[in-house]
């Protein structure tokens, strides 16, 4: 089954703006937000909540979840194109954002991350390898009137 091209990206951030950033299973040096594809019959709301679940073990809904209303298109690397159908090149990526009371400990899924580290959001912003999640991450600096 291929993947569906379109996906949720949830910043999960502190009021003081540390960001939870993990390290990729399959790319080590890959750092990057909880995200994941929709599955079918899922909007991205529904995939960016189990994405979380499935990535950190937390409940969004127990905390301040909130649906950006916001979306990236961007090339899908070659070396994942063979994850969704014959042709697709361009995924659709929705931003949410995940406000915790403080810093919490994850449970990572280790097939997916090795490892997780909570870090400012301009210290998050140089490591992570996508543009669609330096974006969000400016978004977030921008709700809290800071800037790159």
């Amino acid at each position: 089954m291929h993947k569906i091209p379109v996906s949720a990206l949830v910043l999960i951030h502190t009021a003081d703006l540390q960001v939870l950033m993990m390290e990729r299973a399959d790319k080590p040096g890959f750092w990057q937000s909880v995200t994941g594809s929709i599955e079918i019959g899922e909007t991205p709301y529904q995939a960016a909540i189990r994405e979380v679940k499935e990535e950190t073990g937390l409940d969004a809904l127990a905390y301040d979840f909130q649906d950006w209303q916001a979306s990236n298109v961007y090339e899908i690397y070659p070396h994942w194109r063979h994850r969704y159908a014959p042709g697709v090149t361009e995924n659709t990526e929705h931003l949410f954002g995940l406000l915790l009371p403080d810093t919490l400990a994850v449970t990572l899924e280790p097939n997916e991350h090795t490892q997780y580290q909570w870090v400012d959001w301009r210290e998050a912003a140089k490591r992570v390898f996508s543009w669609t999640n330096v974006d969000a991450l400016k978004r977030l600096g921008a709700q809290y009137g800071q800037r790159l």
